[in-house]
């Protein structure tokens, strides 16, 4: 009974420790040059470091030109088949409205994504997107 029991305690720290090798860091930063959306904010441009607050690289937070956050929100995981060529944020752009999509790393086949806010969702409902893709660099 006790070999089962530390058998079962061994598998269970592997698999946590393999979870946590999945588990991605963020910590770019990127020149804006549009005001753009995240979550319910409205930011103007400028160059803007977003981060992971979290060990799983969920939650990340947003600091402005000035150095203060102007936000702190949830990602959750994008998966791709290669390899993303360079570190990237990704916008969805709805007229002259953008809104922060995705966050990518050069070398990773997996990034952030945002979940689609209220006023985002009304939007693509009326009208295309297009995708605008701005280089970032690691910090």
């Amino acid at each position: 009974m006790k070999k089962h029991a530390l058998t079962l305690i061994g598998v269970l720290s592997l698999l946590l420790a393999a979870g946590s090798a999945f588990a991605q860091t963020i910590d770019v930063k990127g020149d804006v040059p549009f005001n753009f959306i995240v979550n319910k904010a409205t930011v103007p441009a400028g160059q803007y470091e977003l981060k992971s607050l979290s060990g799983d690289g969920k939650t990340l937070t947003l600091r402005g030109p000035d150095g203060k956050p102007v936000g702190i929100f949830s990602s959750i995981r994008a998966e791709s088949l290669k390899a993303s060529d360079k570190t990237k944020l990704v916008f969805k752009r709805y007229g002259d409205r953008y809104f922060l999509s995705q966050i990518w790393v050069a070398g990773e086949r997996a990034g952030c994504q945002l979940p689609m806010s209220a006023r985002e969702k009304e939007l693509a409902m009326n009208s295309t997107s297009e995708r605008v893709v701005l280089r970032a660099e690691l910090r």
